[in-house]
């Protein structure tokens, strides 16, 4: 069996003067690798596919070869394995990629993704993501209800993973007092739409992110309109009957709901699936079957809340929302996580779907939209 004594080391220079005279070079970096630039006239061939059937790539093996990679690591690898697969002539490029444009030689590079892998970078590199991953979140579509203290950190970094479509639903307008926290909004938009600041806050971010928006209050009859295309839903509402409301469109819809809340230094985060699982996941009604009393739950302008709070639960929301689109790691559904910033401490409540539930209980048919307003007044 050959080893990596016989892989013969070349330089950039060298290896560029060899393919001119018709050596085949085989760059073996991953896709994503690749689209940010690669020596010119390179053979595209991830590691991993060249080494489990290197012939269905280079059939001749007597070929000249040439391997490459990012700084010479991988490319002299892959070099031992075809050595060991029965090819006789076999080199490795010394530093890789990186010495080759170094070394001022031609690079080819696809203009039409570089965007895409180049700003993705990061999660390309993550097994549990990958190419195939961000494609996904490319693809999805996420409503999002309020652009305000939770919506603004949801909304900025679920545009900075890439999901390709955001919805936004809120009626109001930017205000002095909502700097504080909602961190989509600047001092020159004051008095604007809050979701067209969104817009342009997003746009500046990420502009391949489609972001629609509705600059209206959410009611039984547009709720529907808002979430019917999404993937996920994201509770980023300040009232009771928003809350219900949402929940219940989701479970009659299947959509999974990203709930969060916050009052004060504490704060709340879970999912409620119970539209796509029912009997089994619980929603909103399952966890607060009676809204408390107003004066039992008072919003921000009431109570206040510290600034950074919904920061820390709005990234949990996208962390959430993120997670249900890849098919990755273990959702909150059925699990209520509390969040005290005061005591700088998380705890979890098993949470379990309730057989009596009026809207998810397994087999009931969806009861209709109530006067929500007048539910949680009484």
């Amino acid at each position: 069996m050959n080893t990596a004594a016989h892989v013969e080391l070349v330089t950039p220079a060298d290896a560029r003067r060899r393919q001119r005279e018709g050596a085949v070079l085989v760059d073996v970096r991953e896709s994503h690798e690749r689209a940010t630039g690669f020596a010119e006239g390179a053979l595209g061939i991830a590691r991993g596919e060249l080494e489990a059937d290197p012939q269905a790539a280079l059939p001749d093996r007597d070929a000249d070869v040439l391997v490459i990679c990012q700084s010479g690591a991988r490319s002299m690898k892959a070099a031992q394995a075809l050595l060991a697969a029965g090819y006789s002539r076999v080199a490795s490029v010394d530093g890789g990629t990186t010495r080759w444009i170094a070394d001022g030689l031609p690079i080819t590079r696809d203009e039409r993704d570089f965007d895409f892998y180049d700003r993705y970078s990061r999660h390309l590199r993550l097994p549990e993501v990958g190419e195939a991953g961000q494609r996904k979140l490319q693809a999805a579509r996420i409503a999002m209800v309020g652009a305000g203290g939770l919506g603004s950190p949801a909304a900025f970094y679920l545009a900075a993973a890439g999901v390709g479509s955001l919805v936004l639903a809120d009626d109001d307008v930017v205000d002095r007092s909502n700097l504080q926290r909602q961190i989509l909004h600047t001092e020159a938009r004051i008095g604007s739409p809050k979701v067209e600041s969104a817009r342009a806050a997003l746009a500046a971010l990420n502009p391949s992110v489609q972001v629609d928006t509705l600059q209206a209050r959410i009611t039984a009859e547009n709720v529907e309109q808002l979430i019917e295309g999404a993937d996920v839903v994201i509770d980023g509402a300040d009232n009771f009957p928003v809350r219900y409301l949402l929940n219940d469109a989701c479970v009659k819809l299947g959509k999974p709901l990203v709930y969060g809340a916050v009052h004060r230094f504490e704060g709340q985060v879970s999912v409620f699936d119970a539209g796509r699982h029912r009997g089994h996941a619980p929603c909103y009604r399952c966890l607060f079957p009676e809204p408390p009393p107003p004066e039992a739950a008072p919003n921000c302008a009431e109570a206040g809340v510290l600034g950074v709070l919904p920061g820390v639960i709005g990234l949990l929301q996208a962390t959430e929302a993120l997670k249900l689109i890849l098919g990755v790691g273990e959702p909150l559904a059925g699990r209520l996580l509390h969040f005290d910033a005061m005591g700088m401490r998380f705890r979890e409540t098993r949470l379990s779907a309730d057989a009596d539930c009026p809207v998810c209980a397994a087999g009931r048919e969806f009861p209709g939209y109530i006067d929500y307003v007048r539910f949680c007044a009484a």
